[in-house]
C-alpha cells in the first residue's frame, strides 16, 4: 500500500500549522510592542517571510492572527465527547451546563498545551495592550453563537432556537467573558480554570433563587 500521499499530506499539514503559528507569534509580538493599530499586515508578513496573500489564506484579520487559529483550539475529540454526553433526544440533559463548563476548560487546556510558555506570555502581553481582544477570544460573534447553538441542539436533540439552548449559550459566553477578562487583567495571579469555576458557581447560586410566577400587573 502506497502511503506517500498520506505522508505528503501530513507534512503539508504540519508545515501549514507551523507557518500559522509563526504568523500568530509575530502578530502577538508586534501588538504587545506597538498596539493593534501600530503595525500592518505587511510587517507581519515580512517578519515571517510570507506573502500578503498567504497571510489572508490563514487569517481574515490581524485580530484573528493574534488569537490563533480556531481549529487548533477546538480539537475534534473534545467536540465528539461533548456531543456524546446528551441524554434522551428532545430532553435537555441535566449535565448540560456542567458539560459546557468542562468543555470550556478542556478547550483552554488544549490551547495552553499546544502553545509554548513564550506564546502564552505574548498573548497576555498583546491583550494587556489591547483589552478589546478579550471579546474576540470568547467568540461572541453572531456566527460563533449560532455554531454553539447548533452544537448544543445536536447534542440535546432539540431545535437551535430552544429557549434553554439560547440561554445556555448566553450564560456560558457571559461566564467565559468575565473569567477571561479577570485572567488577563494586570493584577491577576489566579488561573483561568479557578476563575471560570468561581464564576460558574456564582451563576449556579444566582439561578437557584426563586423566580416570580407572574409579572406584576398581569391579570
Amino acid at each position: 500500500m502506497d502511503n506517500s500521499a498520506n505522508i505528503d499530506g501530513g507534512l503539508r499539514g504540519r508545515k501549514r500549522q507551523q507557518t500559522r503559528q509563526s504568523v500568530t507569534a509575530a502578530a502577538r509580538s508586534l501588538t504587545a510592542a506597538k498596539g493593534l493599530n501600530g503595525f500592518t499586515v505587511e510587517e507581519v508578513c515580512e517578519e515571517v517571510g510570507i506573502s500578503r496573500r498567504t497571510f489572508f489564506n490563514y487569517f481574515p484579520t490581524k485580530e484573528d492572527a493574534i488569537l490563533g487559529h480556531h481549529d487548533d483550539e477546538h480539537p475534534g475529540e473534545l467536540m465528539a465527547g461533548f456531543l456524546a454526553g446528551g441524554g434522551e433526544p428532545g430532553t435537555i440533559s441535566e449535565s448540560l451546563l456542567a458539560d459546557l463548563i468542562q468543555l470550556t476548560l478542556d478547550i483552554w487546556a488544549a490551547k495552553v498545551d499546544s502553545e509554548s510558555e513564550t506564546d502564552v506570555r505574548q498573548l497576555i502581553a498583546a491583550i494587556k495592550k489591547e483589552p478589546q481582544l478579550v471579546a474576540k477570544i470568547v467568540g461572541i460573534s453572531a456566527e460563533r453563537e449560532a455554531a454553539s447553538r447548533q452544537l448544543i441542539a445536536q447534542r440535546e436533540g432539540v431545535p437551535a432556537d430552544h429557549p434553554v439552548v439560547v440561554m445556555a449559550v448566553t450564560a456560558i459566553t457571559a461566564v467565559a467573558h468575565h473569567a477571561h477578562g479577570t485572567y488577563f487583567s494586570a493584577s491577576n495571579t489566579r488561573s483561568f480554570p479557578e476563575l471560570l469555576l468561581e464564576d460558574a458557581r456564582a451563576l449556579k447560586t444566582l439561578f437557584a433563587q426563586n423566580l416570580p410566577t407572574t409579572s406584576k400587573g398581569s391579570s
